[in-house]
């Protein structure tokens, strides 16, 4: 017979639970006996303040020196779901479109995590908001407000697949030739911005871009709490010191009627509009909306009416445990504009002093790729990330469809891996039956060269007519080791990203791969954040094993 776990308590042991119960046994009769009394006038039972008081007494310690474990908060951080795109079969659809995304708020909220010594949830790893964090040595614009550029090599987690690199790069614009800026600045300064991560380093931040400001530049502050109201109205960017006594004057307390301080914000906004200028709203927040207009969805459709006004919005995440990425990132992507997270003063001014054109002109808006596979020479493909920024076929040519926006001096960066025909694919690729009333097989043409049509449409930041550039992009692929240091380093950012997600696609993906991508691909790195990166990856590896 097995032998029983039961053991006869100890003396000591009997005693503590004899006299545990005489207590708890004395505090149900008093608790019996308070509960007859009660206030005739009010209502009301007296005996209330003495059942909080009797709650909040201690109890006997457990028995045997145990000591309780403090059960920690859990977390309150929202992030949309992400499904990894698919592979897609040529022969299916042909065509793969989405727009512009130059968001780079992922990456550096994965960076906190990390730091914090903790994997980041899977759907707080956006592909694309990891790749485009850093910039790349693309060529520079001519005629056209942005440059468009190709690479084609190995995909390093699978080597009988491709990887099609397209760059994009925004014309430079000098912060002194920036043309004159209406800035509205909204910051939350509800009760849960009250923590060090949030409005001091808010404070610090912004400290920075007034710095930057030039006597033509206009600066409002608009609040929210538990109402919003305007601390500044429009001022001088000359007036450096009046801007920062209001910014230094801000404390936290109170609820989040973001909804509010969104509408005076957009008000502000317009009645100091500057024609041919930079008008736009820099919204700083946790994103923890509770008072008022406070849904996604009322919130994005208060932003889809406000973004006719040609008045553009940047979003800046603060903060940790409540943070609202979701709803932040859905602003920022209905309202013309970008969206990125502030985990320490240094991204700070990476966002808003060394980006500051990219961050705060906008050179065209409504951005969109299209891309048509060549059946003849790719059997199938799949776009890495940009999951939530996908748009139907037909979207492509349809003016009033929303899109990306592309900053003065921005990269963007997107990947696809490609199956070449003939390749025995160890991806699961889909499987179609025979099509019965079209032909399924590739027609002879004089395209066997090429790999694939990219097509781009793009508006004005103030037009509503779009322009379209399209090149055909030939089958030219090299080696891996003999592509480019900036291929190559996107590939192990990806890499990186397919990783921490668990990707399903991640095929032969190791972070021993990944650092051994990063390290020979370097480069310069004059602000060094291409060796931060190989230290977050190190520092992965550890806590993913």
């Amino acid at each position: 017979m097995a032998a029983s776990s039961f053991r006869n308590p100890s003396p000591q042991r009997s005693l503590t639970v004899l006299l545990s119960g005489c207590l708890l046994g004395s505090q149900i009769l008093l608790g019996c006996q308070m509960a007859s009394q009660r206030n005739p006038e009010m209502g009301l039972d007296t005996m209330a303040p003495q059942v909080a008081e009797t709650e909040a007494m201690p109890l006997a310690p457990p028995p045997d020196g145990e000591i309780p474990q403090e059960v920690p908060e859990p977390s309150q951080e929202d992030y949309n779901l992400i499904r990894d795109n698919p592979f897609q079969l040529v022969q299916a659809e042909p065509l793969s479109t989405f727009a512009l995304d130059v968001d780079s708020g992922a990456y550096s909220n994965v960076r906190r995590f990390l730091n914090d010594g903790q994997l980041p949830p899977p759907d707080a790893v956006r592909l694309e908001e990891l790749i485009n964090y850093f910039t790349y040595d693309y060529p520079n614009p001519g005629d056209k407000p942005f440059s468009i550029s190709t690479e084609l090599s190995q995909a390093p987690w699978q080597p009988q697949h491709q990887l099609l690199r397209i760059g994009i790069k925004g014309q430079d614009i000098e912060n002194a030739a920036l043309p004159p800026s209406n800035l509205v600045f909204l910051f939350d300064v509800s009760g849960s911005m009250d923590s060090p991560d949030k409005l001091p380093l808010l404070k610090s931040a912004f400290r920075l871009l007034v710095n930057e400001l030039r006597p033509e530049d206009r600066v409002s502050i608009v609040v929210y709490a538990g109402a919003a109201g305007l601390v500044l109205p429009s001022t001088s960017g000359a007036e450096k010191e009046t801007i920062l006594a209001a910014l230094d004057s801000l404390e936290a307390g109170g609820s989040t009627a973001g909804g509010e301080g969104i509408e005076l914000a957009y008000r502000e906004a317009a009645e100091n509009f500057i024609d041919n200028g930079n008008n736009r709203i820099i919204l700083a927040t946790d994103g923890d909306f509770n008072v008022g207009m406070s849904s996604d969805a009322e919130l994005i459709r208060l932003i889809e009416q406000k973004r006719e006004q040609d008045i553009f919005l940047t979003v800046l995440g603060f903060g940790t445990g409540n943070l609202k990425d979701a709803k932040m990132e859905q602003l920022a992507n209905n309202g013309n504009g970008n969206y990125a997270y502030i985990d320490n003063i240094l991204e700070a001014k990476k966002v808003l002093v060394t980006e500051m054109g990219g961050t705060l002109l906008t050179l065209a808006k409504d951005v969109k790729i299209q891309v048509e596979f060549n059946p003849a020479q790719v059997q199938a493909y799949r776009l890495l990330g940009y999951e939530n920024r996908l748009l139907a076929a037909q979207d492509f040519n349809d003016d009033t469809k929303d899109a990306g926006e592309l900053g003065a001096g921005h990269t963007v960066t997107a990947l696809y891996e490609i199956v070449p025909v003939g390749v025995d694919s160890p991806a699961d690729l889909p499987v179609l039956d025979e099509l019965k009333y079209q032909e399924s097989q590739p027609i002879a043409s004089d395209f066997s060269g090429e790999l694939l049509q990219l097509k781009l449409r793009y508006k004005a930041p103030t037009g509503d007519s779009s322009e379209l550039i399209s090149q055909a992009i030939a089958n030219d692929s090299k080696p891996l080791d003999q592509a480019s240091l900036d291929f190559r380093f996107a590939a192990a950012v990806a890499e990186f990203g397919m990783l921490l997600r668990d990707s399903p696609y991640r095929g032969e993906s190791s972070f021993d791969q990944v650092l051994a991508l990063a390290q020979g691909s370097k480069g310069e790195d004059l602000e060094g954040y291409r060796s931060e990166f190989i230290q977050l990856a190190k520092t992965a590896q550890a806590l993913k094993f």
